[in-house]
This record gives C-alpha cells, structure tokens and sequence, in this order.
C-alpha cells in the first residue's frame, strides 16, 4: 500500500502538498531521463527547442524571457544544444553584442523525439486513471493553481 491510500480523511493540507510536491519531482524526474534515453535531449532542452519552433529566430535574451529565465540561464543551454546542432547562432548586424539563435533541421528532429518520448511516458502515466479521475484531477490542479487568486 502507497503512502497516497494510507492518508486518513483527515488529511493535512501541508503534507498533501509535500506528497505533491515529491510526486512532481518524481515525475518531471522520470520524463527527463525518458526524454534523454529516447531523444538525447533534456526536458529543459526541449522547452528551449519548443520556444524556438515556434516562435524562429530570437535573441538570446528574447528566448530566456520567453522561457521566464535570467539569460544567463539559458547561456549554457543554448551553448550545448549549439555544440549537439541542434541549434545555431549568429551575430545580430545591428548589434555585434547580440546573438539570435535558431533551430536547425537536426533539432527540429531532436525535438518531434523529445516530444514523442515525453508523450510516451506521460500517456502510460496519466493513462493509468480513467476519465472521471483525470477530470477530477484537471478540477483539483485548477483549484490549487488559483488558491491565491481568491
């Protein structure tokens, strides 16, 4: 029996949210390495990928605010996923301090794995509820996400 069906009905707001909080860790934990055994690429190479897919070429800074990153951040992510070709780089002509960045066709490959692989593990893990519980799920999340809000 999982510590999730030994909670009593009596259960503390605290420690639900420390149970969700490892739960997500947890999570975020398997689809990274699923991601990376599947496609090469990080969860967080991903999203950077995914910013860039859809929005072409940015500055570096665009892309760390579009990432909700200090650019600094980002420096070392788009340094590595350049190394790997996922990605490239140029000067700006306007502005020789400026780099933009943008996705090249081996990351626009990397990318459709990374995104299979991590919708892979995310259907076998969510899949394991039925409608009703995934509903019931997406209200509770929802509710948790504005709690702040009210």
């Amino acid at each position: 029996m999982s510590q999730h069906e030994v909670m009593s009905a009596e259960a503390i707001p605290e420690q639900v949210g420390l149970s969700f909080l490892a739960l997500a860790h947890d999570v975020r934990e398997r689809l990274d390495r699923h991601m990376v055994a599947a496609a090469g690429i990080s969860l967080a190479r991903t999203k950077v990928l995914q910013v860039l897919a859809a929005h072409g070429t940015l500055h570096q800074a665009e892309l760390a605010d579009a990432l909700g990153q200090a650019p600094r951040s980002v420096t070392q992510i788009v340094e590595g996923l350049e190394r790997g070709g996922l990605i490239a780089r140029t000067g700006d002509p306007d502005d020789r301090r400026r780099k933009t960045v943008f996705l090249t066709e081996k990351g626009r490959t990397a990318l459709t794995a990374a995104e299979r692989a991590g919708t892979q593990l995310l259907r076998r893990l969510f899949g394991s509820l039925d409608r009703r519980q995934l509903a019931a799920l997406e209200a509770l999340l929802a509710r948790i996400e504005t709690a702040d809000a009210d």
